[in-house]
């Protein structure tokens, strides 16, 4: 009886592991996509892309974004097409705790995006968020922690260009 529980085992994880083979196929096969799709509205779906940091790493990672989702970017700005004008991006950190001998120990990061929307003269959209991180200092590592704040600025950009998607998703003309 043993025996036959094990085949009955076998067979299961056979057809389990044949089903999700079979559904990831479904599933990538059909568009689905597990990451960040935005879908824009037809009038967002070309775009004029400026930036105060043109060379910027937000700047980068929006562009990377627009183009995974298939907006066309335009090199020079016309009339009839909206641009998308991503301001200075900026960092603050405001102390949250210190060390016995007064050095900071703890940091909240606050990353602050401002960006407009520019459809028309007459429509011109503005927005700003912020992203704040907890960061933990070291003087003893600060090295590595110096690794570690690059990092942690490196996703926020990201998180913040998924931001702006997100954002631009929502928009109805």
């Amino acid at each position: 009886m043993s025996h036959m529980h094990k085949k009955k085992t076998k067979h299961q994880t056979r057809v389990a592991t044949a089903t999700l083979v079979l559904l990831t196929l479904f599933l990538s096969s059909c568009g689905f996509a597990l990451r960040g799709d935005y879908l824009l509205s037809p009038q967002l779906q070309t775009l004029h892309l400026s930036s105060a940091d043109k060379f910027g790493e937000l700047t980068r990672q929006v562009k990377q974004h627009l183009t995974i989702n298939k907006i066309k970017l335009l090199s020079q700005a016309t009339e009839n097409v909206p641009q998308l004008k991503l301001s200075k991006d900026s960092l603050n950190r405001r102390t949250l705790s210190v060390f016995p001998n007064g050095q900071v120990a703890e940091y909240e990061l606050i990353y602050t995006v401002r960006y407009q929307l520019v459809l028309s003269q007459n429509d011109v959209r503005s927005f700003v968020f912020e992203l704040n991180r907890d960061y933990q200092d070291d003087p003893n590592i600060a090295l590595a922690k110096s690794r570690e704040l690059e990092l942690m600025l490196s996703e926020m950009r990201k998180e913040a260009a998924n931001k702006i998607l997100r954002d631009l998703s929502t928009i109805k003309i």
